[in-house]
């Protein structure tokens, strides 16, 4: 019963998002960002799981990319090794839940890296892929967060500042 109260509350007030987030949640996963990003010494990262319903996705969890690949993040950079998305997709599976996007961090800015570029995380064409600056740190503000849509072939569609507020929510 609660959870449709809040399905509806959260429709009412922001039925244009593309993607939504809890407060508590985003602010959760940019603390474990900064942490396993180790004092901004190296990059860190995750795959956001949640639901997808007409269009419109709602992140309820996530698994850091370390978790899966526990040598993803030795270089600095994330290389994360194909064999573990064996790992996310049962633990998808098992939850009855998605990979809605993925998230991670850079030292400097939010545009993406030519790696980023032609090495989706997930190639299917309506990924999202996020990434934060400065190793998330201080809190990002959401005109910050670099937010990319994979249109397939190695092209993506970049959500520009001014429309990341109307795309992506955080709140309720």
């Amino acid at each position: 019963m609660n959870y449709s109260i809040l399905a509806t509350i959260r429709r009412l007030l922001a039925p244009q998002h593309r993607l939504s987030c809890s407060w508590l949640l985003w602010l959760r996963l940019n603390s474990k960002l900064r942490q396993r990003g180790l004092n901004r010494t190296r990059e860190s990262g995750a795959f956001l799981l949640g639901y997808v319903e007409n269009s419109r996705a709602r992140i309820v969890d996530f698994v850091l990319y370390d978790d899966l690949d526990p040598n993803c993040l030795n270089t600095g950079i994330v290389r994360f090794d194909g064999r573990y998305f064996g790992d996310l997709w049962a633990l998808c599976k098992t939850r009855n839940i998605s990979v809605v996007a993925d998230i991670h961090v850079h030292p400097g800015g939010s545009g993406q890296s030519l790696s980023d570029q032609t090495n989706p995380m997930i190639s299917r064409a309506g990924h999202l892929a996020l990434i934060l600056p400065r190793f998330a740190v201080p809190r990002v503000p959401r005109a910050d967060i670099g937010i990319y849509k994979y249109l397939g072939a190695k092209k993506w569609r970049i959500v520009p500042g001014h429309q990341r507020a109307a795309f992506f929510h955080i709140g309720l």
